[in-house]
């Protein structure tokens, strides 16, 4: 008969060869045997979160908190990533978060988590304060210095927090991943102090270190392949529009929002969101696994049947009242679900699609002054987001062609400039009642899990509507190879 021993180092094997299923099995065995054992209760709940299996990962985590397992403030904060990130139930994730603080007062993990919340949430003073109490710790803490930097307003960006963060790159012990953070934030405190040229640098100082940091383990951005894959969702073929059953459920309905990254789909989300009716889902991940499940996509959507699409949207639903059960209507906002729009249109006939906007040169040059997920290997390179770019606006083209007025069109610079002009048409063609209140920015009780959390906190501003002007040197080659673009 194996031992504990030897079948726990089975399932851990498993487990690093990232075989979910087999790692999963193998754990449960374990368990089976020796159900006192609190490291495997922890080490399936991690399986199962991987896998989406949330419930079954808080009670496996919950199991390993009540065995006694050391360090258990790993675990509350396990929990509490979630109940925040995949529940959307902040005040649990808050109690979470206090737990493993009860614990270990210095957990410094615990005190960024909580901090997010609190920024999300719209809290500064209170984000701010557990940044710095983290810093204290931690000086060397490049994410909780980071952050506290790109939470200061531009008034605030002075020379003592560009010194700071200076220093922070250049130690000896700085790991790529810290000084591209760093160097983003350098970059947004340089461009906020007015010294532009040096902005610059640091932000492509910044790009180029994440780029490099990031070769060994995602991909470099292809732009014969990027083509390809717009050429082959151009080509797929589209079901029948036929009614989707799925339109006669009960529940919240869903609102899509698309763009390219940085448009101003997050300011429009929190517009829609005034509404009574309307509840922000923020960037929901059902479309994609939706789509990784349909291979190949998108040639696959042309062989399914209207009772498959409805199968899929039921899912969809259900997933989306799970998470938001009394709402009438939920945003999800994807900027990248313009990629998904004919499935989205194969799912649910009916949808309505806002499809956010901004000049070219200031969506570019937002994409590269962001710290995007090293995924998106287009954003560390200007001439990169520029290809990118143009391929999004050729399939938008496409899309308009087959689904006309069902793509609306909301754009960034006009809205700043003529808000009630430019949405009060967009409620009207979602169906929802429109109310000149709802520009009455902000109403920070409600929480932004977006990199744009502190923009739309604000009063409606134009600055950064014409932000490249700033840089006209810098952007001259991208300006001409963008300067035939195909419309909106």
């Amino acid at each position: 008969m194996e031992s504990l021993e030897t079948m726990g180092r089975d399932a851990q094997r498993l487990q690093r060869l990232n075989l979910v299923t087999e790692a999963i099995a193998a754990y449960q065995r374990v368990l089976l045997r020796w159900p006192e054992h609190s490291n495997s209760w922890f080490n399936l709940g991690v399986l199962f979160r991987k896998v989406r299996r949330l419930d079954e990962a808080l009670s496996c985590y919950q199991k390993a908190i009540d065995l006694g397992i050391p360090h258990a403030e790993e675990v509350h904060l396990n929990r509490g990533v979630i109940y925040s990130d995949y529940l959307r139930q902040d005040a649990a994730a808050v109690r979470e978060l206090h737990a493993a603080l009860v614990l270990n007062p210095g957990y410094v993990p615990a005190l960024l988590n909580l901090a997010n919340i609190h920024e999300d949430q719209g809290r500064r003073n209170e984000a701010l304060a557990l940044y710095s109490r983290a810093l204290e710790l931690d000086p060397r803490c490049s994410l909780a210095l980071t952050r506290y930097a790109n939470m200061q307003a531009p008034a605030d960006c002075d020379s003592r927090l560009i010194s700071n963060l200076r220093t922070a790159i250049a130690h000896p012990d700085a790991s790529d991943a810290d000084r591209a953070a760093l160097g983003f934030a350098l970059g947004r405190a340089l461009d906020a102090s007015g010294a532009y040229d040096e902005a610059f640098a640091a932000y492509a100082t910044a790009n180029s270190v994440s780029r490099s940091s990031a070769a060994s383990v995602v991909a470099s951005y292809h732009r014969g392949e990027q083509e390809k894959f717009i050429d082959r969702l151009i080509k797929a073929g589209m079901p029948t529009p036929l009614r989707s059953v799925a339109g006669a459920r009960s529940g919240p309905r869903p609102i899509f929002v698309c763009g390219m990254f940085r448009s101003g789909s997050t300011l429009v989300e929190q517009l829609l969101a005034y509404h009574p009716g309307v509840v922000t889902g923020g960037e929901l991940e059902l479309l994609p696994l939706i789509a990784g499940e349909l291979t190949p996509f998108p040639e696959s959507l042309a062989s399914m049947s209207r009772s498959d699409f409805d199968r899929l949207a039921g899912r969809y639903l259900e997933s989306l009242e799970r998470l938001f059960p009394r709402a009438n209507f939920v945003t999800d906002k994807r900027p990248d679900n313009f990629l998904l729009i004919g499935l989205i249109k194969s799912l649910f006939p009916e949808a309505k699609i806002v499809h956010t906007t901004r000049d070219p040169l200031d969506n570019c040059l937002s994409i590269f002054f962001l710290h995007l997920d090293q995924r998106m290997s287009y954003a560390t390179d200007l001439e990169d987001i520029g290809h990118c770019y143009r391929q999004y606006r050729r399939l938008m083209t496409h899309w308009k062609r087959l689904f006309g007025a069902d793509i609306i069109d909301l754009n960034y610079d006009h809205f700043v400039r003529e808000p009630q002009i430019v949405a009060a048409p967009v409620f009207a063609a979602l169906g929802l009642r429109w109310d000149p209140r709802f520009l009455e920015f902000p109403r920070p009780e409600r929480s932004i899990k977006t990199a744009s959390v502190w923009q739309v906190r604000e009063p409606l501003y134009r600055h950064s509507s014409g932000r490249s002007r700033h840089y006209a040197r810098q952007l001259a080659p991208l300006r001409e190879y963008l300067a035939e673009l195909p419309p909106p």
